[in-house]
């Protein structure tokens, strides 16, 4: 993982949100959303890691920033796994070094929209082994969650707010909720909010986020 583009609030930071970019896009895609939000958040640190450059079979080998591989996109998305699990392991290094900087585990919220949702769903849940404050997944789905998983009890003391637009023709409406539905069966406490718009960001969900991160940080 190159170096994620560090955003220090105004006041010595207490908190942090790691927030990790789509594919095909780059760690400055949510900056402007990430400075919006240290308005209401003034002292937590927002990291922006950055996703490899590498090829991606659905794009005929183009090579573009991606934390994993996607062979195929049905009828079931096929991923690189080795890729995901590399990308999960960068995340709990960025982690481990805010516990290194003195940040509370549960002040540190993971973040992502589209595939970098897809790696903090599965870093927060099945990879990282520790306490976090919470998980904001937008636009995404959940890659590794199945039916044969039991959450242990302590994945499910940690909250999820999931997102996503009722037009998504990127990542389908059913793949995103199927995620919520999945933690929300393991007990965990997930919150749902869906808004008329495709695979984007709206200024609606930007409030929803910025009420979310208040009540925990």
């Amino acid at each position: 993982m190159t170096q994620p583009l560090l955003l220090e609030p105004t006041q010595p930071a207490d908190s942090c949100v790691i927030w990790l970019h789509g594919l095909g896009a780059d760690r400055y895609d949510f900056e402007p959303v990430a400075r919006l939000l240290q308005r209401l958040l003034p002292a937590t640190r927002f990291i922006l890691p950055q996703a490899p450059t590498r090829p991606v079979t659905v794009f005929n080998g183009m090579p573009v920033p991606s934390w994993y591989d996607i062979k195929a996109m049905a009828p079931a998305r096929a991923i690189d796994e080795d890729q995901l699990e590399a990308s999960a392991d960068g995340v709990s290094a960025l982690i481990e070094s805010q516990l290194a900087a003195g940040i509370a585990a549960r002040r540190i919220i993971l973040a992502g929209f589209s595939q970098g949702g897809a790696v903090v769903l599965h870093s927060a849940y099945l990879h990282w082994p520790g306490e976090l404050g919470g998980v904001m997944a937008l636009s995404t789905y959940g890659p590794t969650f199945s039916a044969g998983i039991a959450l242990p009890e302590s994945k499910k003391q940690l909250p999820a707010l999931c997102l996503h637009g009722t037009y998504d023709d990127v990542v389908a409406f059913d793949m995103g909720r199927a995620a919520y539905d999945f933690l929300h069966a393991q007990g965990v406490d997930a919150q749902w909010r869906d808004y008329p718009m495709a695979h984007e960001v709206s200024n609606e969900e930007i409030g929803d986020i910025g009420a979310w991160l208040r009540e925990r940080l």
